[in-house]
């Protein structure tokens, strides 16, 4: 095991380490990251800092790649969509919601080979597996610090659904939504 200096002080949670210890080390200048990760690890550090500070979570550092910040963007929202679609699976059944709805807006599934009605959770699964695949994929990204021109496209196709499984739990499950917004700080 090689010494570390004090800049390079390992960032790791220890074995019986207390809850409000949990990841409580101090994140280096982005200037200081070097790594493809540098992005990610801002953002989660911003969130754990403050949940509630969404501006701050959400700008970017100076001289930095729009593109490649978007992405890790959507990627943290994938990721901490997953908390909320898990308090959905309780109550968001084929029984309590047999078509992806949010208030008066119906949506079609697009994982299939042509868009079709599927039961809310299943559109919701569809979805998050669906932009996770996508933002995973080498072939669209094969770098998370430099987006392909033609793969940037896929944001706002991204993002448009990822609302709908927000749109979906506001309009349908309110209850759930603001359980999970006020112990997650998701949105």
């Amino acid at each position: 095991m090689s010494s570390l200096t004090a800049k390079q002080s390992p960032r790791r949670n220890r074995p019986g380490i207390r809850a409000e210890d949990w990841c409580s080390w101090s994140t280096p200048p982005l200037e200081e990251m070097d790594t493809t990760l540098a992005f990610q690890q801002l953002i989660q550090s911003r969130v754990r800092s403050d949940p509630t500070d969404i501006e701050a979570i959400l700008q970017p550092p100076e001289s930095t790649d729009e593109a490649a910040w978007q992405y890790e963007q959507l990627r943290q929202i994938c990721l901490e969509l997953n908390s909320l679609v898990t308090l959905l699976e309780q109550e968001c059944t084929y029984e309590t919601c047999p078509e992806m709805k949010a208030d008066e807006w119906q949506y079609l599934c697009a994982a299939h080979p042509s868009p079709q009605p599927c039961c809310a959770i299943d559109y919701i699964m569809h979805t998050l597996d669906g932009a996770t695949a996508l933002l995973n994929s080498h072939r669209h990204f094969p770098s998370r610090v430099s987006i392909p021109e033609p793969s940037i496209k896929q944001f706002q196709n991204i993002a448009r659904r990822l609302y709908r499984v927000f749109a979906h739990a506001w309009f349908s499950h309110r209850e759930i939504f603001l359980e999970s917004e006020f112990t997650n700080r998701t949105v």
